[in-house]
């Protein structure tokens, strides 16, 4: 009887906080950690795009048995709005599909801000990880198709405008799971008559983990294990 195959890697179970940089996929970084530790399980709880930074919880070991708990816990975003263009990942990363002279006070601004407050119906971005009849959404729009993709129930806890130049505004926001913070970024540019997109993001908070005691990747590091 042959014996069964050893995992590779240390058995080394807990979580870690990583201070994601920019341009850094979240299945990279977790690869990454993967590596440094030679733990022989890894996962993420809740992606970030590679233009988002922030907080990314990373769990090793058995530790990664409780990622559903910490993907259902609340966020915190600071994310900066462009006004003037929309784009189709509705950030800086793709084309303008939209544009627009017109610009927002700051008073419209903070008037339209308690329609985002609450349980909201919010559509996903095309290019987004929804699966439409089996595909990523983000597939399918790279393949140049359109799809329709249904709304879903979001909830909102806090929105604040942070402050505001005639051209970006900068906002926090505290939300639930499944929050996509570059559709609030390509609504309020509709609902505005300006359109928009995101030009920064960064995650500040997820619950039930502490805001202290982040890692950050060495730059020296080398980008292959």
């Amino acid at each position: 009887m042959s014996r069964p195959r050893k995992p590779k890697g240390r058995a080394i179970s807990g979580w870690l906080i990583l201070d994601k940089p920019l341009d850094f996929g979240s299945t990279e970084a977790v690869s990454k950690i993967k590596w440094l530790f030679k733990a022989q399980k890894a996962g993420h709880a809740g992606t970030l795009d590679p233009l988002a930074s922030g907080m990314l919880p990373i769990a090793l070991g058995d530790a990664t048995k409780t990622v559903p708990y910490v993907m259902d816990g609340r966020k915190i975003y600071e994310f900066a709005v462009a006004w003037g263009q929309e784009r189709t990942t509705d950030d800086l990363e793709g084309e303008v599909t939209q544009s627009s002279d017109s610009r927002p006070s700051e008073e419209q601004i903070r008037t339209l801000l308690p329609n985002y407050t609450g349980v909201i119906n919010q559509v996903p971005p095309q290019f987004s990880a929804i699966k439409i009849d089996g595909n990523r959404a983000y597939d399918l729009a790279r393949e140049g198709e359109t799809v329709d993709i249904p709304a879903r129930e979001v909830e909102v806890f806090r929105l604040s405008l942070l402050g505001c130049t005639p051209n970006l505004a900068h906002f926090e926001i505290e939300c639930g799971k499944g929050t996509y913070v570059r559709s609030l970024a390509r609504d309020f540019g509709r609902d505005l008559g300006c359109y928009g997109h995101i030009a920064s993001l960064r995650r500040s908070f997820v619950a039930p983990l502490p805001r202290r005691a982040w890692c950050r990747l060495p730059i020296w590091l080398p980008w292959k294990a």
